[in-house]
């Protein structure tokens, strides 16, 4: 049967101390409530359904590439009033499924295992908790069949001692979930609409509550301030690690790795500590990533070596190349096999051809390189002129002199030695030789002058 996805979106998160609704939080970058939605995705879900409430058109306009409902809670009245909200925007016909955009980590195979045969019946996920203090407890009879579930405020001191859980996490056909809850009420202690009164309502219909747990209890664990925030973060990036390393990938320390996006990385590539990983990334085999690197959307070859301190945006580095240490590749920077890139260097939407080096000290702006260049430290391409962006053509062999500005638009042709100290605002034929210098003077008897 196709399935319906509810995510429970609407609260307002006062724990988060925080102006921006708590599902907007990100984890690894991401707002809380994308990895749900990611979630429901990849499970195939027919529709989503996202009940939203607090802070809603922040939510909506964070989330605008969601291929979904959105349904808004004006009033949160509980859990069992929001489902009801998002039963009105789906098709009953399904199987629903219930989730919260405060619950990032739950696998799909966990889900899976809560969706494999419930036909008929509610299929909930519960979890046996060390210290169950604040949670739902799952009340069962003697025969172990689940006859209910009782909220922590309303449980009795015998009923506390139980240890499973309710996650809040729950599947059932949509009209069997739309007839149990019209008849719940909100006389308890909270005065709400617990969505957990269904279960005793079912059991009363005979109407079978199957149980399944997840592989670990971080997987439905939410979060409702930046502690717990902090502590999934953690986990998540814990997570990420260890299948790299099952993957083949070297990490210095699996604790100092940031992945904030999706990566793909071959094997027998090393990372270094504190590197962080954004957007889309793909690191070939043989690479390495020295420590405090950051690569943003970039796809990096084989056997690159990229030194401490370098920042990587919307590059592509082709393979065999060296980079900083203290480099800043920016957007559609382009390194060609074997090039370098040295120490505090600063490219920008520019090709460094085959066996180019730049190493020291220099900015190269909307540049064309060619193969073999070599460009001296302190070098500029002067590439704005206060209104808008020239290009700088440098042709293959060319030899770059320190302290050479090369004002664009310019053309410098094939095998050109520029001297040190340069100034370039014309093209420069094929293999010419170009000095562009104030002659030097020495004047005699020179007083400097002194503060009075």
């Amino acid at each position: 049967m196709a399935l319906s996805v509810i995510i429970l979106a609407a609260g307002k998160g006062t724990r988060m101390k925080s102006a921006l609704p708590k599902v907007l939080h990100p984890l690894a970058n991401r707002p809380l409530v994308e990895h749900v939605y990611d979630t429901a995705k990849k499970l195939g879900a027919e529709e989503i359904v996202i009940v939203y409430g607090h802070g809603g058109e922040q939510v909506k306009a964070k989330c605008y590439h969601f291929d979904s409902k959105w349904v808004e809670q004006k009033e949160q009245l509980g859990t069992g009033h929001a489902v009801q909200h998002g039963l009105d925007a789906v098709n009953l016909d399904n199987d629903v499924l219930i989730l919260y955009g405060d619950v990032p980590l739950t696998s799909t195979d966990s889900l899976n295992l809560l969706l494999e045969d419930f036909e008929n019946k509610i299929a909930l996920m519960s979890v046996k908790l060390d210290e169950p203090t604040g949670y739902g407890r799952i009340i069962r009879d003697k025969h172990d069949k689940v006859i209910g579930i009782v909220e922590q405020k309303d449980a009795s001191d015998e009923q506390k001692q139980i240890n499973e859980v309710n996650t809040g996490i729950l599947a059932a056909n949509g009209k069997t979930l739309k007839t149990l809850l019209d008849r719940i009420d909100n006389k308890n202690a909270q005065g709400e609409y617990y969505l957990t009164d269904i279960f005793a309502l079912a059991a009363a219909d005979d109407i079978d509550i199957i149980t399944s747990h997840p592989s670990a209890a971080w997987e439905v664990e939410g979060v409702n301030n930046r502690l717990q925030l902090a502590t999934l973060e953690r986990i998540h990036q814990r997570n990420i690690a260890e299948q790299l390393m099952t993957d083949g990938v070297a990490l210095a320390d699996p604790a100092r790795i940031d992945v904030r996006g999706s990566v793909d990385i071959s094997n027998d590539v090393f990372i270094d500590v504190n590197v962080i990983l954004e957007g889309e990334v793909k690191i070939g085999t043989g690479t390495t990533i020295g420590p405090n690197v950051v690569i943003i959307n970039s796809t990096i070859g084989e056997n690159v070596t990229i030194k401490a301190n370098c920042v990587i945006e919307n590059a592509v580095i082709d393979n065999n190349v060296d980079v900083g240490p203290f480099a800043r590749l920016r957007p559609d920077t382009h390194l060609h096999e074997n090039s370098r890139v040295g120490n505090f260097v600063e490219i920008k939407k520019s090709e460094i051809g085959r066996g180019s080096k730049v190493n020291h000290l220099s900015y190269i702006g909307d540049t064309e390189m060619g193969a073999d260049v070599n460009i001296g430290a302190g070098t500029i391409t002067c590439n704005y002129d206060g209104a808008n962006k020239h290009k700088t053509i440098i042709k293959d062999e060319v030899f770059v002199g320190s302290d050479t500005q090369l004002v664009a638009p310019v053309t410098i042709g094939k095998g050109v030695t520029i001297a040190a100290g340069a100034t370039i605002t014309k093209d420069v034929m094929s293999n010419n030789l170009v000095i562009s210098r104030v002659p030097q003077r020495e004047i005699s008897g020179w007083q400097r002058p002194k503060k009075k």
